[in-house]
This record gives structure tokens, sequence and C-alpha cells, in this order.
């Protein structure tokens, strides 16, 4: 999927974001509006399928990205903020040797680089959980960091 920025002087951003059937165009207005367009072809008109305000499109945004439900698959998520950083979610497996672990005594962050921001256990969140918090089987961990941060604590959720 190739995706390409430009700046509209005085209007925002523009991003135009290759897809199998087309093209989708999503214009961010400096104002917070976001205007969607779809071009079925490279030499085709752009059609505008939605206008959202900030706030909108910020709930849709999320609702899409997976803030609200997570998918059952794939068992990662896998989300890119600027500057490649990656936002994953990992679900703790049975036998995880971070099972009944602190978050201190895990020491997630010298061995792997991953910062965990938060733990989801059920309905409840746990946001930006202190050293104490024991991480129990099934919880799900959210964390932030590099592709290679987010690749070594993989292995150590299995080791």
């Amino acid at each position: 999927m190739t995706i390409t920025e430009s700046d509209l002087p005085g209007v925002g951003k523009k991003f135009e974001i290759e897809l199998d059937d087309g093209e989708m165009i999503v214009v961010i207005h400096n104002t917070g509006k976001r205007e969607l367009f779809y071009r079925p072809e490279p030499s085709a008109d752009s059609e505008k399928t939605f206008e959202f305000g900030d706030d909108l499109a910020r709930t849709i945004g999320s609702i899409i990205e997976g803030a609200h439900f997570q998918p059952l698959e794939p068992a990662t998520q896998e989300t890119t903020l600027p500057g490649g950083i990656l936002l994953e979610w990992y679900e703790l497996p049975p036998g995880s040797p971070l099972v009944g672990e602190t978050l201190e005594s895990a020491d997630i962050g010298n061995r792997t680089g991953l910062a965990v921001v938060a733990i989801q256990r059920g309905d409840e969140v746990i946001d930006s959980p202190d050293a104490g918090t024991v991480l129990r089987e099934g919880d799900t961990v959210i964390g932030v960091g590099t592709r290679e941060n987010c690749e070594a604590f993989e292995e150590l959720l299995t080791e």
C-alpha cells in the first residue's frame, strides 16, 4: 500500500492512498475538517464520499483503528505512529514467563525497549500502569516502541 502525503498551503494536508480498486484521497483541513474522496482510476475525477468534523473524524478513526474493539484475529494489531514508532497490542498467553510478574520485575523496558502504556484486563483498562502492576494471563499489554523493540517483546512473551 502506497501513501503519499503533500501540503496544501493554506488548507492543510492531503494523503493519497492506493487501493486495489482505485485511490482514496483524504484531505485534512487546518480547521480539523476531513474530506474523503474516491478515484476509481488515475485518469478519473475524484468523487467526494464523506466529510467529517474534527471530533467525529477522531471518533470514527479510533473505532476503525480498533481502540473500542479488538478483532479476534490477527493476534496482534499494528499501528504506526509518526516517526515509525509502533503501537501494538499483545495478549499474555497461558504459560508466558511474564504472567505473575510485576512490570518492575519483568523489566520489559530495559530488556526490550518497549514502553507499556496500558493494560486491558477484561473490560477494565489500566492506563499508565505503575511498576507494581502484576501481569495476568489473558491481559492485553499495549506497548509503544520500534519494530525491533516489539519483536524483542514478542520473544519475551514466549521465552
